[in-house]
């Protein structure tokens, strides 16, 4: 993999109802600061927060959301396609995605080369509790070949599942982006984030909304560009912006960062798979955690 710059964009949605033109706002301002991160960084990879045409509450159910996105590609994506080919980087965008019946709403991220065509597009296959009111989930997943690297994509509450990212990465992805809408503290966010780039020794690029949704729910930012020894290379604050960092340096140079000692494990080859094997029924069983859920009131 030739090192390059990658970049995690930080974007508020537009204030108030969700409505065509408020969906119109945010992708203009999506790429007005994609545009300028590009420009100011050398960025060959740019990755927007999770449903960054929309916000992720987006104050109305499935069927009027339906009405107002549309399929990959479509008319929430021309714009970005065209950006992408402009620029000639690869993009990462994520919106709802309008299925074939009214009423099925994905929450996908697009990957679009720099030639401004879809390479794929990833359906989220883990809906956070209060999303499955609009969304409906995926069920497959995404490793693109692309200029740059082999490319994973999961989306926020994702992150959660170690599962996800190890097929991804048993599929030979280099660089697992994670755009996200990110509800819950700050330390889950960096945790899970800088486990799952630890665990498969992958670069996950985290990009993580800022303000206010139309459902009212507000984000931190703190964006993050994690290597595959875990270590932060980018961390963001609070503030619309973006972070960038350079992937492909020697990434498993060093056991940690600045050490003089060399990375002597790689965790995918070091499985215990006999072990795995015996207790498949385990893995692959239904239930939940040993300590139940208190009773909502």
């Amino acid at each position: 993999m030739t090192p390059f710059v990658a970049a995690a964009l930080q974007l508020a949605p537009a204030a108030g109802p969700l409505t065509a033109d408020s969906i119109k706002a945010n992708i203009a301002a999506g790429l007005d600061v994609a545009h300028r991160c590009v420009d100011a960084t050398g960025a060959a990879l740019v990755v927007a927060p999770e449903t960054v045409t929309t916000g992720f509450a987006p104050g109305v159910g499935a069927t009027d959301l339906w009405d107002l996105v549309g399929p990959i590609p479509g008319p929430l994506t021309e714009a970005a396609q065209a950006f992408a080919a402009e620029l000639g980087v690869l993009l990462v965008w994520p919106t709802y995605e309008a299925g074939t019946d009214r009423g099925v709403v994905y929450n996908a991220a697009a990957v679009i080369g720099p030639d401004g065509e879809v390479l794929g597009t990833y359906r989220k296959t883990h809906l956070f509790p209060s999303e499955r009111q609009w969304a409906t989930a995926g069920d497959d997943v995404l490793v693109v070949p692309t200029p740059l690297a082999r490319l994973g994509s999961i989306i926020c509450f994702d992150g959660d599942f170690p599962e996800l990212m190890r097929i991804e990465a048993g599929m030979g992805a280099q660089v697992v982006v994670r755009p996200s809408a990110f509800l819950r503290a700050a330390d889950i966010w960096e945790l899970t984030t800088r486990a799952r780039a630890y665990d498969n020794h992958v670069y996950v690029v985290a990009p993580n909304a800022v303000g206010v949704d139309p459902g009212g729910f507000v984000y931190f930012g703190n964006s993050l560009i994690v290597g595959p020894t875990g270590e932060v290379l980018a961390r963001g604050t609070s503030q619309p912006g973006w972070v960038s960092a350079t992937l492909g340096l020697d990434p498993m140079a060093a056991i940690s960062p600045g050490s003089s000692v060399r990375q002597g494990f790689d965790h995918l080859a070091e499985r215990n798979l006999p072990l795995y094997r015996r207790h498949r029924d385990v893995l692959e069983a239904e239930g939940g955690s040993a300590f139940p859920l208190p009773e909502r009131e």
